[in-house]
């Protein structure tokens, strides 16, 4: 089994800035994609940043620019810098990986339960 858990998330005025951390533990034989997704309330769920097992990133438009994803490979961890936050930007914040894990070594989508961020005119 895998888990996944956020932090960082908070209150920040905007154009503020807030780093979210997630780290990811358990039967972990390699981590593939990781991403952060957002959900604000009566909305759909969607991709805010992707980043792969190479490192390539993809972002959703509206965060291009000022939110930044990385991840520590050695720690399991990914991160998401976000700078210039805009009101529209709050939301849970989740973190997902596509981990394959032991002893079966099947490739499993997981989700961490989620870290509100709250931005503030």
């Amino acid at each position: 089994q895998v888990q996944l858990v956020e932090s960082g998330g908070g209150l920040v005025q905007a154009g503020g800035s807030l780093r979210l951390s997630c780290a990811a533990s358990g039967s972990i034989v390699r981590i593939n994609a990781m991403g952060w997704y957002r959900q604000a309330p009566g909305k759909l769920r969607e991709l805010v940043a992707l980043i792969r097992s190479g490192s390539s990133t993809s972002y959703a438009d509206s965060v291009k620019g000022r939110f930044t994803i990385s991840r520590d490979h050695d720690k399991n961890t990914v991160y998401l810098q976000m700078n210039s936050l805009k009101p529209e930007d709050t939301a849970v914040y989740y973190c997902s990986a596509d981990v394959t894990s032991a002893p079966y070594l099947h490739v499993v989508n997981y989700w961490g339960k989620g870290t509100l961020v709250t931005v503030s005119p």
